[in-house]
């Protein structure tokens, strides 16, 4: 039983994996929205977080019941519980029933009669169905003890389940994975997302607690994170997404070994530097625009001309300078810009040139706006559009709004290629598996 946390040098956390809590990527570092914030959290406490992965919702409150743990972080809400205490809440999401799009249609909890309904065992879902049964005949609840959220909408859109039961929020992230899951009615009101504490925990440890979600609301940092971790979620939609996974299985394995090739000459994940040629032209080699750039990375002649590229059309000379181009890019930014910020940046100058960027950054400068914030610089870029701005810059007028949707749809086609695509591994046959730093930051 770890000690007390003022006598502790670690803050233990109880969670469980999840889009919205905590996640690990092919080289084993985590990463996710609440794992952010507990790490912030742990800092200002001076301790070092030690997050302990359980099974469900329900474990993670006997735990910290049992004085196993300081700190539960698990898109948890309060509980009726005098043994747990809630920390300050920092999100808010509901109860929403998931379904295939080919399934006879849920608008209500009344249709729920007669169904079949899956959720996590030991989740708020469970227990919110358990009571629903009791007024609507013919509901049966099924427990699912193992995977995640993301597994049980999986089997939902592969039709090997009815429907579900999930979070929102969680939905919302799987139907970019899977379009073919519709959002049926929600099951009552949407509640608060908080931390929870064992009933014992020290007043002034509460207090840091409120007083730390003050200070990153008031600052910025929640938004950011907010941002960093859903803020490109809603960007695309139904038919992008089809589209998309449907030419990720059919033309995509055409194109890979190019994409791996150039993960090995700049260190880039492979799926990044694919998702950003989706972006550029669909895959499509000899993708030609009305402003001259052309290729499957959409290259201007006097880029490729730099670049020595002969023929702009090959998809194999294309895709090493464009990810060539992509990695000067990232690499011309100041040392202080951090990544993902870094990353997402780099695609905007892809989109609209370095100038036209550092002309933003110019506008952001004067604005009192971080140059270093991926969030506050995606506001400045619109603004290369308006006169008032644009005439003050020597780079001149730029679409900066289109930039920005640029970086936001290359993030989404990167989490649907992490999610269905393996990282590129050229020594995994002799148990040697390459690590990128770069690219694993770009999940944090």
């Amino acid at each position: 039983m770890p000690p007390p946390l003022a006598e502790s040098r670690e803050l233990i956390v109880l969670t469980r994996e999840g889009p919205t809590t905590l996640s690990r990527d092919d080289n084993g570092s985590t990463a996710g929205f609440e794992h952010s914030l507990v790490t912030l959290f742990a800092a200002e406490l001076g301790k070092k977080p030690r997050f302990v992965v359980v099974r469900d919702d329900a474990e993670i409150a006997e735990r910290l019941k049992a004085g196993r743990g300081h700190l539960g972080a698990a898109w948890l809400t309060p509980p009726d519980d005098p043994a747990l205490v809630a920390g300050p809440s920092f999100f808010t999401s509901g109860n929403v029933v998931a379904q295939n799009e080919g399934a006879l249609t849920i608008n209500s909890p009344e249709d729920l009669a007669g169904r079949t309904l899956h959720v996590l065992a030991g989740s708020r879902q469970a227990a919110a169905l358990h009571a629903l049964r009791e007024r609507i005949g013919g509901l049966d609840v099924v427990e699912a003890d193992d995977g995640s959220e993301l597994d049980l909408l999986g089997r939902v859109a592969e039709r090997r389940d009815a429907a579900a039961l999930v979070d929102g929020a969680v939905l919302d992230i799987a139907a970019n994975y899977y379009p073919q899951l519709q959002h049926g009615p929600s099951l009552g009101e949407a509640v608060p997302i908080a931390w929870l504490f064992p009933a014992g925990t020290a007043p002034e440890v509460l207090q840091h607690a409120h007083a730390f979600f003050e200070r990153i609301r008031a600052d910025g940092t929640l938004a950011r994170l907010t941002d960093r971790y859903f803020g490109h979620v809603e960007r695309l939609g139904q038919i992008d997404v089809v589209r998309f996974i449907e030419r990720m299985r059919t033309l995509l394995p055409r194109y890979r070994g190019e994409f791996e090739a150039a993960e090995a000459s700049t260190g880039i994940d492979w799926r990044l530097l694919a998702a950003l040629a989706y972006q550029e032209s669909q895959w499509d080699p000899l993708a030609t625009s009305p402003t001259g750039v052309r290729g499957m990375m959409m290259l201007t002649e006097d880029t490729a001309d730099q670049l020595r590229v002969s023929n702009r059309l090959d998809a194999k000379q294309s895709i090493r300078a464009g990810a060539q181009y992509f990695a000067d890019l990232r690499d011309a930014l100041p040392a202080s810009v951090p990544e993902p910020d870094r990353t997402w940046m780099a695609i905007a100058a892809y989109n609209m040139g370095m100038g036209h960027f550092n002309g933003a950054r110019h506008i952001a400068q004067g604005m009192k706006k971080s140059t270093d914030s991926w969030y506050e610089m995606k506001t400045v870029l619109p603004l290369l559009a308006r006169p008032q701005y644009y005439q003050r810059l020597k780079s001149g007028k730029a679409r900066g709004g289109e930039a920005v949707i640029t970086a936001e749809n290359v993030r989404m086609y990167y989490d649907i290629l992490s999610r269905f695509e393996p990282r590129y591994r050229p020594f995994a046959e002799r148990g040697t598996d390459r690590i990128d730093g770069a690219a694993a930051g770009l999940r944090r």
